[in-house]
């Protein structure tokens, strides 16, 4: 007969369930501190997504009970010229800002990866803007470039030049917000990149040197491959701010003048709590959140390839 396993003896199985019941008093303990962080991200986080996407397919003005109406929103999105409007001032701002952001915050971080005098008082006061809340930084430029009482027109008074709408010119004001988000954005990507900079190999950069390579071309071919991901990180980084764009719009331009700064969340700002359309609004928003996730996924597609 073959030979059975004795059975276990109460001493046996005692430590075994001993370690089980400590195990579930462990994951009970940790649930416990997780429970308010987890009900915060629910609540705050996913149960808003899902209202607003269930939002998108209503006519809803914040007062009275919602009425279904499907796709309409969405179609109705498609034949607003607003809209459109305000997708072109998205596109053309962030078409200007990213690169120039990125390419500014290089050149800054080459200059600044250096052993010159200062040098730290330099990489501090480029950060310092970048800390400051766009809020702020509206407030400040529209008293500076205030076309009858600004600074800038005043020197230009001064210089002989004619003076400049800026902000209340529809041809100046985008480029004038670009130039804005530039005196603070610019700034992250400096740190960024002299961050990067740290880590790009010495033995390389040494070796290029020896075989007679110049600064132009260390920087071509061992500086810049070794920035790639970096690059892949702030482009996706400035693309989602540049797409979301809206408290500097609010403080100086309120999307004027003649709707030439109204960009998309904007747009969603204006159609939910001043015409009272949430619904339109959410299905605005969501046309948007479509377009942050392609750009980003794509962007993270080009950077594998």
């Amino acid at each position: 007969m073959p030979h059975l396993p004795a059975p276990l003896t109460l001493a046996e199985t005692d430590p075994r369930r001993r370690q089980r019941r400590k195990r579930r008093s462990e994951s009970a303990t940790a649930w416990a501190f997780l429970s308010p962080s987890v009900v915060v991200i629910l609540g705050l986080g996913i149960l808003p997504v899902v209202w607003s996407l269930l939002l998108s397919f209503q006519a809803n003005d914040l007062v009275t009970p919602s009425r279904w109406v499907g796709l309409d929103n969405y179609r109705a999105l498609a034949r607003d010229p607003d809209f459109s409007q305000a997708v072109r001032n998205t596109l053309e701002f962030t078409a200007l800002y990213v690169p120039l952001s990125m390419i500014l915050g290089l050149a800054l971080a080459l200059a600044l990866n250096r052993k010159i005098r200062f040098v730290g008082l330099y990489r501090t006061l480029f950060f310092v803007p970048f800390i400051i809340s766009a809020t702020a930084q509206g407030v400040l430029f529209s008293f500076i470039l205030d076309p009858e009482f600004g600074a800038v027109n005043s020197v230009l008074h001064h210089l002989g030049l004619s003076p400049q709408g800026f902000l209340t010119d529809p041809g100046q004001a985008l480029p004038v917000l670009v130039a804005i988000s530039l005196w603070s954005g610019t700034g992250f990507c400096l740190v960024v990149y002299l961050a990067a900079l740290q880590d790009v190999p010495r033995s390389l950069v040494e070796a290029a040197r020896l075989d007679g390579a110049g600064h132009r071309h260390v920087l071509r071919y061992v500086v810049l491959p070794a920035l790639a991901p970096v690059n892949v990180f702030l482009a996706v980084w400035q693309l989602i701010a540049s797409l979301q764009v809206f408290d500097l719009v609010y403080v100086t331009t309120k999307g004027g003048p003649l709707g030439s700064t109204t960009v998309i969340v904007y747009f969603v700002w204006e159609q939910a709590f001043k015409n009272f359309t949430a619904g339109y609004a959410a299905a605005a928003a969501y046309v948007l959140a479509v377009v942050l996730f392609l750009a980003a996924a794509g962007t993270l597609a080009l950077r594998r390839r």
